[in-house]
């Protein structure tokens, strides 16, 4: 009998086929079966990718990016795929099978997926908690709609509103060109802002990259909007706000991810907009405090876009009327150099600002001028603005300030001789005790003042009511229209009247206010935040920046004493000084942003377990604890404050992180906040 072919066997028996899987059994995809997953767990030793693998029958859906559901801890759960890759570090055989693909919509792109781990790094936070204001909930009729096509670029604006400022033209001239330039500009009073902001997006889009303004509000939303569409088209422009709705907000977010929008407008969520190569970055106004997200891990747009703009080569703009000292530190250093108008562009736009006690023949004609809340020199300028026909804005600071401590003398802050935190009122349910400072905790029974010597303390004075009325019986034949929580005004006509606002609610007056009273100057001044006097001059200027220029009679009055800096920054319209003055004070007493610091909130017991198991950067300081409230009641709460140097910021971060996935590892029960650059250190 002939010997059987080798090579016959051989082809018989690759050619056999292979077994059939069990019935009802998953096979995993044949290339890159292993996706990486960020599972929408929020505990702090969770945050990391998760390993699963691609189902054959979902192998096309399963693309990076795309929302998916899992099976985690015996529960379904929603993620985001990472990445695809072909093997896992972890034992296949015990790996579970992805359960379902919820959309193959790549939502999250690999430049916003970096940009979230790098914002959750640098604030101590999970990838998840910063995925959550990254990507807007899922629509299903939406994303079945179909996509538009991309826009055409826009055709280069005509920059003749910024030859005013002599470092405009070069700054979008470099964006033009698609060349890498960061600026801080000084926006002078009176100007058309959101056309500035839309000429410097027009001039991104032009060259084909994308642009990203991000606003404090929609009232702003809207007219940066109207400003874009009129230079580049409507389609080539998105607005993005939660007052539009889930549907309208993610329709709007899909356009600009489907790269259909190069230029997209909206609210602090914007600043993670999936726009494709970014060219410029904007955030207007940055510090109003709309800025900074009040969700974990509490990130301020500011630092969010640059941190993209590091991250992508892209240009930013930090902008307003008024300059942070965080503004002015990326000055100083040379960052992001200013953009701001001469000296003779800024007296031809401002109006006249007084100020009460600037000259000696004010305080004759009315002694009672620096305690009288509408002295004469306001009335007349109100009066006279009113008589001219135009109307007349009276700002009002905000109700529920908590009650600080000033000078009885000269109204200065109270500061603790140990930390240069501000002095309080002792948390009620306590017995008579002295001042104690709010953020280390120190008694102060023995107060001297740094500024005039005096030894006499007052609690700072809080908004007065009934404005409206008050001055509606004052003005009797002109109507009194406000402005503020219940109802807010976008614009108001020309006509002859009095507008009572709230800060940050001012409407805009068609052909700019006759006259702007701001009252109450020391309930601004007067309170217990590290940003007082900068918070205080930045709502000034928001309000004076909508009156007329002098030379057309506008008049700004503000109530406050001639002599304190931000009233003398607001009578030269010099933010710039003020925020160097500013930012060198707060380095000498050690503040941010000379510094970064962490608050962190709970009870005494989270407080004290923290703080235990936290190894300290070698420039690590620990201020307080301090109660919050009531230190008796059951539900007492603690604050500890910690400091290091810029260098040792994101050491800080990483700690603090760690920190936490141990809290959250050995499920302990006391919730803690942690907060990284918080706004409000009281």
């Amino acid at each position: 009998m002939p010997e059987p072919d080798p090579d016959a066997l051989f082809d018989v028996a690759v050619s056999k086929p292979a077994p059939a899987p069990a019935k009802g059994k998953q096979v995993a995809a044949t290339v890159l079966p292993v996706a990486k997953v960020w599972v929408d767990a929020p505990l702090a030793h969770l945050d990391r990718t998760f390993d699963y693998l691609v189902p054959d029958k979902l192998d096309a859906d399963v693309v990076p990016g795309c929302r998916v559901r899992v099976r985690f801890n015996r529960q379904l759960t929603d993620g985001f795929v990472a990445e695809r890759v072909a093997e896992s570090d972890f034992d296949a055989n015990r790996l579970l099978f992805l359960d379902k693909v919820v959309s193959p919509e790549p939502v999250l792109c690999p430049e916003v997926a970096g940009l979230c781990r790098a914002v959750a790094d640098r604030y101590g936070g999970t990838m998840i908690d910063v995925l959550r204001l990254a990507v807007p909930p899922r629509h299903a009729r939406v994303e079945a709609e179909e996509a538009r096509e991309p826009a055409a670029a826009p055709a280069t604006p005509d920059l003749e509103g910024w030859a005013r400022y002599p470092r405009g033209a070069a700054f979008l001239e470099a964006l033009k060109t698609g060349r890498q330039a960061h600026a801080v500009w000084q926006a002078l009073p009176g100007e058309d802002w959101p056309k500035r902001l839309a000429e410097v997006a027009a001039a991104a889009a032009s060259s084909g990259r994308g642009a990203v303004i991000v606003v404090p509000d929609h009232r702003d939303v809207t007219r940066v909007n109207a400003a874009c569409v009129a230079l580049a088209g409507e389609d080539a422009v998105v607005a993005l706000s939660a007052d539009l709705g889930p549907a309208k907000r993610y329709r709007g977010w899909l356009t600009v991810r489907r790269g259909v929008a190069r230029i997209v407008v909206g609210t602090r969520a914007t600043a993670y907009a999936p726009v494709a190569d970014p060219g410029v970055l904007i955030v207007w106004d940055d510090g109003d405090d709309q800025h900074s997200d009040p969700r974990s891990p509490y990130p301020h747009v500011r630092d969010v876009l640059i941190q993209r703009a590091t991250r992508t080569g892209a240009a930013m703009v930090v902008a307003g009327f008024a300059r942070t000292a965080e503004a002015q530190l990326l000055v100083d250093t040379g960052w992001a150099p200013e953009i701001v108008a001469t000296r003779t562009e800024v007296r031809a736009a401002a109006p006249r600002v007084t100020a009460i006690g600037e000259h000696d023949s004010q305080l004759a004609r009315d002694p009672a001028a620096r305690t009288a809340r509408v002295p004469s020199v306001a009335f007349d300028a109100a009066r006279a603005a009113l008589t001219a026909g135009h109307p007349v804005l009276v700002q009002v600071p905000r109700r529920g300030y908590v009650p600080a401590l000033t000078c009885q003398d000269c109204r200065a802050p109270a500061r603790c001789r140990r930390c240069a935190g501000p002095l309080g009122i002792p948390p009620a349910g306590s017995e008579a005790r002295p001042p104690a400072c709010r953020w280390c905790a120190a008694t102060e029974a023995n107060f001297r003042c740094q500024n005039c010597g005096s030894r006499r303390l007052r609690a700072a004075v809080i908004g007065a009511k009934r404005t409206a009325e008050e001055l509606g019986r004052a003005f009797t034949g002109f109507p009194v229209r406000t402005s503020g929580a219940q109802e807010v005004l976008a614009t108001v006509d020309a006509k002859p009247a009095l507008v009572v606002a709230t800060p940050g609610a001012e409407p805009v007056a068609e052909a700019g206010y006759g006259a702007a009273l701001l009252l109450d100057g020391w309930a601004l001044l007067g309170r217990a935040d590290l940003r007082a006097t900068e918070e205080a001059l930045r709502r000034w200027m928001t309000a004076a920046a909508l009156v007329r220029p002098a030379d057309q009679g506008g008049r700004v009055v503000v109530l406050a004493d001639s002599s304190i800096q931000p009233v003398q920054a607001l009578v030269r319209w010099d933010p710039a000084w003020h925020a160097s003055i500013e930012l060198a004070s707060r380095t000498e007493l050690g503040f941010p942003p000379a510094v970064r610091m962490a608050s962190a909130d709970g009870s005494p017991s989270a407080i004290a377990r923290l703080l235990e198991d936290l190894p300290l950067p070698p420039t690590g300081e620990i201020l307080g604890p301090v109660p919050l409230g009531d230190p008796d009641a059951p539900d007492a709460r603690e604050r500890v404050l910690i400091r290091v140097a810029r260098p040792h910021g994101r050491e800080l971060a990483a700690v603090l992180a760690k920190a936490q996935a141990v809290r959250t590892a050995r499920k302990d029960p006391d919730p803690l906040r942690v907060q990284l650059d918080p706004l409000d250190l009281i």
